[in-house]
């Protein structure tokens, strides 16, 4: 699998179920979100913005495409949650059919500009690794079906010797049949 169709597979939207396990806060999170993924033109302002801030060109660029989420968390009620909605614009780099570099408009992680390693497993597993100053992500990206896919993803201290956050999501694909949504 390459970028361009990992990008194609992922574009619709998802209800998403994740459960997060804080081992610094010793807190379990459960997360309903509804993640809307789209493709976005090379020749977009947003992408033409986010690219001219890397020392990559506008040539390289493959697939570029928006995540935006709504999530709904029970880890607390009262608190206001600055991941709890959001968007963030992605810009693949391939470097091979089989990986390559994504710059990300809002780190998953620390909530600023991010590039990240990416590459594909042999069995279609998409891999996305992160380094920040305080901290370190692997995410991990697999297809059930069409229309179901999983995601997991670990965060580790920057010097990857301690781990302070998992989860797991299982999310499912709206479906417009004709006449319904």
């Amino acid at each position: 699998m390459g970028i361009e169709q990992f990008v194609a597979l992922s574009e619709g939207t998802w209800r998403s179920m994740r459960s997060g396990h804080s081992l610094a806060f010793q807190q379990f999170e459960e997360v309903i979100s509804e993640i809307q993924i789209k493709q976005i033109a090379k020749d977009s302002k947003l992408v033409k913005e986010l690219i001219s801030t890397t020392k990559f060109k506008e040539l390289d660029i493959k697939a570029p495409f928006s995540i935006e989420w709504n999530a709904e968390s029970d880890w607390d009620e009262n608190e206001d949650s600055s991941n709890s909605k959001g968007l963030c614009i992605l810009i693949p780099i391939p470097i091979s059919n089989k990986e390559g570099v994504i710059i990300r408009s809002l780190g998953y992680a620390e909530a600023i500009q991010a590039e990240s390693r990416y590459n594909f497993l042999s069995d279609k597993t998409f891999v996305l690794s992160t380094k920040y100053g305080s901290s370190s992500v692997e995410e991990r990206i697999w297809f059930l079906s069409e229309n179901f896919r999983c995601r997991s993803s670990v965060i580790k201290t920057s010097n990857g010797e301690g781990i302070l956050q998992t989860s797991f999501a299982s999310e499912v694909r709206h479906i417009k049949k004709q006449g319904y949504e």
